[in-house]
C-alpha cells in the first residue's frame, strides 16, 4: 500500500524549459560536458517546479529524453534510425513519428540509461519526496520498429525487448528505487483490437523479478502525442484482463474523457491501487483547486482514500510548463482541501 491517502503524483515527463528546446535543435554546437550540464539544469527546475507544488511524488521530468519512449532506441543495437514520420505538414499526428529498421540482432548493452537518471534525480531532489522512475515497458517500446524476417511481428519485436526492459528494472532495484512505473499506453490504446491476456502476460513476465521489490505501477491512457489520442478511448475492452497485471497501482485517464466509465475505479480499487487521472493535460483550461476538490470527491464515492491516488492524465511534457506549473499547484490544493475535509 501506498505511504498516504490521497498521495500526489506524477506520470513521468515534464515540458522541457524553452531554453532545452532550442539546445536539443543545435546539439551540435555543444560539447559532451555543455549537454550533461543542461541536462542537470533541467532536472533541477523540473525538480523545483514539482516540489514547489507541493506534490507527494515526483520524477526526473524525464528531462534527458528526447521522447518519453524514442529516445530509447538510442541505446538499442540493431536498428537503423529513422528519424522522420512518413508525414511533416498538417496537422499533428502520430504518422508524423519515425519508425525504425531492424538490421540486427536487438541488443542494449548499455542498458537504457534510465538508472543514471534516477541515480542523478537521488542527487539534486531535496528529502521528503518519493521519488519515481519510469520505464516503458517493450509492447510500448516495439511500436515505432519495423518487423523483419527474424522478428516478424510486434510480439516478437516485444519478445526481443523484454530481458532488455526487464534488466533495466533490476538494475533500477538495485539502485535503490522505492517507486517504478512500467509505462504501457500501448496496450491500452489497442486492447480493442490486441489478445488482452497475451498483453497482460507480456506485462507481466516483464516485471516479475521486481516484484515485492519496489512499488509497481502502470500507466494506461489512450495516447498523448502533440496533445492526441490514438484508438478508442474506452477502459471496458481491457477489463477484466488487465486486473491480471501485477502492479500495485494502475494510473488511468480520466480528466480528457470527462471521468467517462469513473465507475470503473471501483473494481480497479478491489486489486490494486487506483491513480486517478484528473488533471487534463490535453486542454489549456486550468483547473481550479475547487474543481478538483469536486473531483476528488466523486472518485470517493466509488474507492476509499487509501486506495486513491491523483495525478495529471498523462505526462506533462506535450503542455507548456506555464500551465503544468498551474494545474499541478491547483491539483495538489484540491487534494488538500479533501484531506483536510476528512480529516487526514
Amino acid at each position: 500500500m501506498k505511504q498516504q491517502p490521497l498521495r500526489t503524483s506524477v506520470i513521468g515527463s515534464y515540458p522541457f524549459p524553452a531554453w532545452l528546446e532550442h539546445a536539443v535543435m543545435h546539439l551540435g554546437e555543444f560539447g559532451r560536458d555543455d549537454i550533461a550540464e543542461m541536462q542537470r539544469d533541467a532536472v533541477i527546475a523540473a525538480i523545483y517546479d514539482q516540489t514547489t507544488a507541493g506534490l507527494d511524488v515526483i520524477s526526473d521530468g524525464e528531462q534527458t529524453r528526447l521522447d518519453f519512449n524514442l529516445s530509447f532506441y538510442g541505446y538499442i543495437n540493431g536498428i537503423s534510425r529513422e528519424d522522420e514520420g512518413a508525414r511533416r505538414y498538417g496537422p499533428p499526428a502520430h504518422d508524423q513519428r519515425g519508425k525504425h529498421t531492424i538490421v540486427g540482432q536487438i541488443a542494449a548493452p548499455r542498458g537504457l540509461g534510465v538508472v543514471e537518471e534516477y541515480k542523478r534525480l537521488v542527487e539534486l531532489a531535496p528529502p521528503g519526496f518519493t521519488l519515481k522512475a519510469s520505464v516503458p515497458g517493450p509492447y510500448t517500446l516495439s511500436g515505432r520498429l519495423i518487423p523483419n524476417a527474424n522478428y516478424p511481428d510486434r510480439y516478437a519485436v516485444a519478445e526481443a525487448l523484454l530481458p532488455i526492459v526487464q534488466a533495466e528494472l533490476v538494475a533500477l532495484v538495485a539502485a535503490g528505487c522505492q517507486e517504478l512505473t512500467v509505462d504501457e499506453p500501448s496496450m491500452s490504446c489497442y486492447a480493442f483490437k490486441e489478445d488482452t491476456a497475451r498483453l497482460v502476460d507480456l506485462f507481466n513476465r516483464t516485471v516479475a523479478p521486481v516484484v515485492g521489490k519496489t512499488r509497481l505501477s502502470t500507466h494506461l491512457c489512450f495516447g498523448n502525442f502533440k496533445g492526441r489520442a490514438v484508438g478508442p478511448r474506452q477502459y471496458a475492452p481491457m477489463f477484466p484482463a488487465f486486473y491480471g497485471m501485477t502492479v500495485d497501482e494502475m494510473h488511468l485517464e480520466m480528466a480528457s474523457r470527462e471521468f467517462a466509465e469513473l465507475e470503473v475505479i471501483e473494481s480497479v480499487a478491489t486489486h490494486f491501487d487506483v491513480a486517478v487521472g484528473i488533471i487534463d493535460v490535453k486542454s489549456y483550461y486550468i483547473e481550479t483547486s475547487g474543481d478538483v476538490a469536486h473531483r476528488v470527491r466523486a472518485c470517493l464515492r466509488y474507492a476509499p482514500p487509501e486506495r486513491l491516488v491523483f495525478a495529471p492524465d498523462c505526462g506533462l511534457s506535450q503542455t507548456a510548463r506555464w500551465a503544468a506549473k498551474r494545474k499541478l499547484a491547483n491539483m495538489v490544493a484540491g487534494v488538500r482541501q479533501v484531506r483536510h475535509e476528512l480529516g487526514l
